[in-house]
């Protein structure tokens, strides 16, 4: 299983000390979630938070814009040294256009669905992107608790996934923990993105080497 850690959940006044923490785990990549205050009810960083976690981290950004018009920002992405860039579904009007200078950038592309966008919306997508993002919380804050219809959701996807023929992994996000990490291990998922469970836990590199074990 692959371990995308939130640094939402990260200590902001010892972020440094955090991002090398996380470089000397297990995890695979480091989940960055931007917000605007917009299209979700709160605000987290910037690209000037952004550029010093690049100087930072030796994990590859995982960087999830909760912003309303994110093909605005794709050079700006890039240039903090983001491998992934993931948008939202429900923000971005010209989909097929926005992933496709996401690819151009030289980044992966991913799609975010809030829980309560149907997985059927990508279908005429889903065989272009690199990765789709399953919220399993209504995004804006951490600490939520996981909404088990992801799990039928999940199940969708991988369907979907297969029909297509695409490439994409499946990501999810939100209220991950063992015991709902092993559900999603068992339903298809391929990426666990942990904020809370793994910033509040006594031993976060445990808690990331827990995940990974599943």
């Amino acid at each position: 299983m692959l371990v995308s850690p939130s640094l939402l959940s990260a200590d902001f006044g010892n972020l440094k000390r955090d991002i090398e923490m996380i470089n000397g785990s297990e995890a695979d990549m480091l989940h960055i979630d931007v917000m605007d205050g917009v299209f979700v009810p709160n605000i987290s960083f910037g690209f000037p938070v952004m550029k010093y976690i690049q100087k930072v981290s030796k994990k590859p950004l995982d960087v999830h814009l909760m912003i309303v018009e994110p093909q605005k920002f794709v050079s700006e992405v890039r240039d903090c040294g983001a491998e992934i860039m993931n948008v939202h579904y429900e923000t971005c009007v010209h989909l097929n256009r926005t992933v496709q200078q996401i690819k151009d950038a030289g980044m992966k592309a991913g799609v975010t669905l809030n829980p309560a966008t149907p997985v059927c919306m990508l279908r005429d997508i889903v065989a272009d992107l690199d990765l789709v993002l399953l919220m399993s919380v209504n995004p804006g804050f951490g600490g939520q608790k996981f909404i088990p219809g992801t799990l039928r959701k999940l199940e969708e996807l991988r369907r979907l996934i297969k029909e297509t023929g695409s490439g994409a992994v499946i990501e999810i996000d939100g209220g991950v923990n063992m015991e709902t990490g092993r559900l999603l291990k068992d339903g298809g998922a391929d990426i666990l993105v942990a904020g809370n469970y793994i910033f509040s836990s006594p031993d976060p590199l445990a808690a990331i080497h827990g995940l990974k074990q599943l």
